[in-house]
């Protein structure tokens, strides 16, 4: 099994159906996993504090959901994150492809990875990278137990380490 079914398995396993996202190449093999399981509710949303609220509002209704992003997307959320993830204790999932380093290419891609622990540690919100196949299911499952348990939002940050990241095309 790839790196993506056990990490889809892991969100199973813990009852995340809602999958709100904002499409990208890194998250291609989630997303398209999440796109050919029934089991799972796509939603994609045309911004991230778009998605931040569609999986607030699942778990009021009783869903669990995860919201899938790149690292720039992220610089978009933290209003969400500290007026409604927080304040009203709802145990979000944020999958954030990490990008902005490791030879990253894109300057814009680079300041907000320099900047996306810092916040969530002001927001005091948990965050775990994954970085490797054999650790990623354990701190996956139970960094998502925790979030349910404390009703306390989570990050978790997939590192290029287990993605391959994005590489510039025709780079010399």
């Amino acid at each position: 099994m790839t790196w993506s079914d056990v990490f889809l398995n892991t969100l199973k396993e813990n009852g995340v159906r809602l999958v709100t996202y904002v499409p990208d190449n890194v998250l291609t093999p989630l997303l398209d996993g999440v796109a050919a399981d029934n089991y799972f509710m796509p939603v994609c949303a045309t911004r991230e504090d778009e998605a931040v609220g569609m999986a607030a509002g699942a778990w009021m209704g009783g869903l669990r959901g995860c919201v899938m992003m790149q690292t720039s997307g992220f610089g978009t959320i933290p209003n969400a994150i500290a007026s409604l993830l927080v304040p009203y204790q709802i145990p979000a999932i944020l999958i954030v492809s990490e990008r902005g380093a490791l030879g990253e290419f894109n300057s814009g891609q680079v300041m907000v990875a320099r900047t996306m622990r810092p916040v969530l540690d002001a927001l005091a919100m948990a965050h775990h990278t994954l970085t490797d196949e054999k650790t990623m299911p354990f701190i996956a499952d139970r960094a998502i137990k925790q979030a349910v348990a404390t009703q306390s939002p989570v990050a978790l940050i997939l590192s290029p380490l287990l993605t391959g990241g994005k590489v510039l095309k025709n780079a010399p």
